[in-house]
């Protein structure tokens, strides 16, 4: 039996007119007023700030009803409009006109309605450079140590026509980095294909120190109590409960913990809920982690998703690293960004390594949940200096949040990307999996 319809009646074409405009008045407001709280931009960023206020001020409305009702007209559900927010809608206004016998305004024409489209277009191909081979999406690959010893290695990169490499500068040192690129050089000089180069800067990394497990115990199991304590504090801690207990290499994160918050140890194996604070730590209680029990280790790192810290996300290694950085990568990855004002303590210190800073690009790499809650103000702060990229650091963003809720803030990332008309990058291991799901297929 076919399902009855809930809606009893045909839209009326001049009443969905004045809800148009009604919305485009509201959502101009709403742009107006949220630009003013921003920093200045420069022309070349000017309309992508625009469109990104106005998306983000199209996100506060309610459209349910009237997509509904424009579609029955045949017209345009208000879907997939982050590139072009304002013209989408100035285009269904002056088609809805027409049906409503009406004047139907200005419609914008197809420069102005996909000017932000090839906006974002023309960005990642600056980024990137041109595809090869038809692929739709450009291709980065993290170099590993033995790409400096290796020339080979850059050679079949550039030939498959991998369009970026990643030097991730928590490993290795300059000598080495600079073995990678001038491979890389080599590679396309040979080729005639060339491999932009992105450097990562480490950021700050939260991890444990030292740790030992409870008396007779040689894995902490769902029900244990475990401690995470600032470091040099490890005795006092084991005296105080009867339960594992680890260092954690960041203060700033043991002091904010709070009853209620989680503690994530080495990519989620643990998850642990803060009971108390102690002057010498947080305790905690097991919450989930395998059946058989997790051996406690060194050197994994640790995530509190819940606690708000303040901790630069410019480290001293970072500030030393940028000296060679800033000489050499075509892009910088930012790691643990979190808030404009880390992007601002960047560029600054990028304004004194070189005059042509601005020339770089800048990667946010978007790993935490308090990136995601404060990203408008921070795409808009980097991207008023130089030109952004954002990556979505998806292992890191996944321990974070939970893995549940990544794929729905993935697209949350993108489109807001896509509003800005900035390139994005979708990061942690994706072709690995992806291989090894088709050498599975290959098996079967």
């Amino acid at each position: 039996m076919a399902r009855r319809s809930t809606h009893s009646a045909d839209p009326d074409s001049g009443k969905l007119l004045l809800e148009i405009d009604r919305l485009i008045e509201a959502i101009q407001a709403g742009a107006s007023a949220r630009r003013t709280s921003w920093p200045r931009v420069g022309k070349e960023f000017e309309a992508s700030a625009n469109n990104l206020a106005a998306y983000l001020a199209l996100r506060q409305q309610d459209l349910r009803p009237l997509q509904d009702s424009l579609m029955v007209l045949g017209l345009s559900s208000l879907g997939r409009i982050e590139s072009r927010v304002l013209p989408a809608l100035h285009a269904v206004r002056a088609s809805l006109a027409a049906i409503a016998g009406e004047k139907p305004g200005e419609r914008p024409d197809a420069h102005s309605f996909f000017e932000g489209q090839e906006r974002l277009a023309r960005r990642t191909q600056a980024l990137l450079g041109p595809r090869r081979g038809g692929r739709p999406v450009g291709l980065l690959v993290t170099c590993p140590t033995e790409a400096a010893d290796d020339p080979r290695f850059m050679v079949a990169l550039a030939e498959h026509g991998v369009e970026a490499i990643r030097i991730n500068c928590a490993h290795d040192d300059p000598p080495t980095w600079q073995r990678m690129i001038d491979h890389a050089k080599s590679a396309e000089a040979a080729t005639g294909h060339r491999l932009r180069v992105m450097m990562d800067l480490a950021g700050p990394k939260i991890r444990t120190g030292k740790v030992a497990h409870a008396k007779g115990a040689r894995h902490v199991v769902r029900g244990d109590v475990i401690a995470i304590v600032l470091p040099g504090k490890l005795k006092m801690a084991r005296q105080a409960i009867d339960g594992a207990v680890a260092e954690c290499t960041l203060p700033e994160a043991v002091h904010a913990a709070k009853p209620g918050h989680h503690v994530l140890y080495d990519d989620g194996k643990i998850d642990a809920v803060v009971e108390r604070a102690e002057p010498w730590g947080a305790v905690a209680r097991v919450e989930r982690c395998t059946a058989k029990g997790i051996k406690l280790k060194s050197e994994k790192g640790l995530n509190f998703p819940d606690t708000d810290f303040a901790v630069d996300a410019l480290t001293d290694k970072d500030l030393d690293n940028l000296d060679f950085v800033a000489r050499h990568a075509d892009a910088i990855e930012y790691s643990f960004v979190q808030s404009p004002h880390d992007v601002i303590r960047l560029q600054d210190a990028l304004a004194a390594k070189r005059d042509d800073w601005q020339k770089l690009w800048l990667v946010l790499k978007i790993e935490t949940s308090a990136a995601v809650a404060r990203l408008p103000e921070i795409v808009v702060q980097a991207a008023s200096r130089q030109p952004l990229a954002i990556m979505i650091a998806r292992g890191d963003l996944a321990v974070e949040i939970g893995f549940g809720r990544t794929a729905e803030m993935q697209e949350e990332i993108l489109w807001l990307a896509e509003a800005a008309h900035t390139p994005a990058i979708w990061a942690t291991q994706v072709l690995e999996h992806w291989s090894a799901r088709g050498r599975r297929r290959e098996e079967r």
